[in-house]
């Protein structure tokens, strides 16, 4: 009998995307079959705000659960959803090659975020992204939305809102790239820690061979040290925090931002370490303690809560 992995994702446009893609490269490399499981979670039946329902981690739990009652194989998260404690009985089987890591401006008119009129209404459901907005345009009004990428634009079509605030690697994946009107430099605009990039969960044990085919190495290490700033610092990953790593030969080169909710203060840091191709992992998560060490020291949590303060 043919052993056919199923795979859990949630139910929403871009989650059965990315999931597909993930699956087609898994056959495609392997020949092993594989069949895409769909689940609801609490973040996709509520229409609270996710920072009221603790995160975008509510995103992650009922898939975790049914991974771990043996109702699936494996489960493909957006990693900038992904906690970043560790949860019982599961790993992270396999990272593929990240994709864009920005966000970008959505907005009538093709126009930019310079160019929004005074006061527009610009959507999004991130407190980082209300944060970075409102540090450039304090004119702004942000509006706090949820729903799926087609309802964003929508509300912008309709004239509901001037603009929405969305993933580059989201808008890809759904052949939606074109209706971008600005994308923000990572320098200026820093994203969530590992914005850009999946994660294939399993349980732990499992014989997880068909993911070797797809993990891309220095991604996972790059994102590695961009969510050690978010676990040293004890921030969820709906916090006011950008964090992005690059590698420049064997450096590898770490920026977080922490922002006042409001936008009107922010402070950074950026480091580097060297890659030996030894324990890699270790050194980008030290490089990550390392960046958040200092932004606790320079009064990060007096900006946001985080719970690193302690």
């Amino acid at each position: 009998m043919t052993r056919i992995l199923r795979i859990a994702t949630r139910g929403s446009a871009l989650a059965r995307a990315q999931t597909g893609m993930v699956a087609d490269q898994i056959t495609a490399a392997t020949g092993v079959p594989t069949e895409l499981v769909i689940i609801k979670t609490e973040g996709d039946t509520s229409r609270e705000s996710l920072a009221s329902l603790g995160g975008t981690g509510v995103f992650a739990s009922a898939l975790r659960e049914a991974l771990t009652r043996g109702e699936v194989d494996l489960i493909v998260h957006s990693l900038k959803d992904l906690p970043t404690a560790a949860y019982p009985g599961l790993v992270i089987g396999g990272v593929p090659e990240r994709e864009d890591a920005r966000d970008v401006l959505c907005a009538q008119g093709g126009v930019s975020l310079a160019d929004l009129p005074e006061g527009a209404r610009v959507g999004t459901g991130s407190p980082r992204r209300r944060a970075q907005l409102l540090s450039l345009r304090p004119d702004l009004e942000v509006v706090d939305i949820r729903g799926n990428v087609d309802t964003r634009l929508r509300s912008v079509e309709r004239g509901d809102l001037h603009g929405v605030v969305l993933a580059a690697a989201g808008l890809e994946r759904l052949g939606r790239l074109a209706e971008a009107s600005e994308f923000f430099d990572l320098e200026l605009w820093p994203t969530a820690p590992g914005q850009g990039a999946l994660a294939i969960e399993a349980r732990e044990g499992d014989d997880i061979t068909e993911l070797l085919s797809i993990e891309h190495g220095l991604t996972r290490t790059a994102v590695r040290a961009e969510r050690s700033v978010l676990a040293t610092l004890e921030a969820g990953c709906a916090a006011p925090i950008g964090a992005h790593a690059t590698l420049d030969g064997d450096l590898l080169v770490l920026t977080a931002v922490v922002y006042a909710p409001s936008g009107e203060a922010e402070l950074g840091c950026t480091r580097s370490a060297t890659l030996t191709g030894v324990d890699d992992g270790v050194v980008a998560e030290a490089l990550g303690a390392a960046v958040a060490a200092q932004l606790l020291e320079d009064g990060a949590a007096e900006l946001a809560p985080l719970g690193g303060a302690a």
